[in-house]
Order: structure tokens, then sequence, then C-alpha cells
């Protein structure tokens, strides 16, 4: 499952170098910011090593790996940053509800559903539950 997701990132990041976004950096990285920095660290590797790879199922990243002695230590360095932080993004919101389930029941308890509940929990001023709070950030929700 992982592999498949790094696939997914390697193979959008070659469509980010073609795009030619804006990078940003956070605690936590967005897709968009990770498929950028992908792009700008890693682009010219995909370009030379994998031209003309279909993008997507892992078909980027399987041609980087099988080719990592000539990957540049930049792209492997921003690779493996990258998905990490993709990583704690994706843990903090899949436990973001839990972290904050007092919050919830605290401040958005006649509140129904997981959109509306999110958007109640970053729209109140009340909530000062440092682990929910931080939750929130990870996620990319705030």
């Amino acid at each position: 499952m992982m592999i498949d997701r790094l696939g997914i990132f390697a193979g959008a990041a070659l469509a980010g170098f073609l795009a030619l976004t804006a990078v940003g950096r956070a605690d936590t990285m967005s897709y968009a910011d990770a498929v950028t920095t992908l792009a700008k660290e890693c682009g010219p590797d995909i370009k030379k090593l994998c031209n003309g790879e279909n993008l997507g199922n892992g078909r980027i990243q399987a041609c980087l790996e099988k080719n990592a002695s000539k990957v540049s230590p930049t792209c492997t360095a921003t690779l493996g940053s990258v998905m990490s932080s993709i990583a704690q993004r994706q843990e903090a919101q899949a436990s973001a509800f839990k972290v904050c389930q007092h919050d919830i029941s605290q401040y958005c308890n006649s509140v129904k559903g997981d959109g509306n509940i999110l958007s109640c929990l970053v729209e109140t001023k009340r909530v000062d539950n440092k682990a929910c709070n931080q939750a929130i950030t990870d996620a990319g929700w705030r």
C-alpha cells in the first residue's frame, strides 16, 4: 500500500515537473507541495532516468529504485523527507477525530458529518487541547 502511494507521488512529481508549479513547505506537506518539491528536486533525475515511462501505478518510483545508484543525493534525500512528511500528514488525518474526541463532544456535539465536525473544530476558538490543535495542523486542515 505504501509502495503504491510512493509510486503515485513519484509519478505525480513528473507531472509537477512538467507543470512547473511553485514550492512551499510546512511542518507536514500538502500533496500539491509534495509534487512540486519532488518535481523540483527529482525532475531532472526522472527526466534523465525514466524518460518515456508512463505515469502512475508505481512506474516512476520503480524506475528511480531500479536506478538508485544513479539518482542524485538531493533527490534521494528529498524523496525521503517528502514521504516522511506525507506519512505524518496521513497519520494525523487518520487520528485527528480520535485525538479531538473530547473537543468534539464539548464544542461540536450537535454537529453531524465529518466535514461539518472538522469545520466546527477548525472554526471554534475554544479548542485548547494542544494535541487536538496539533493534529488539526499536522493534518493540513488549518
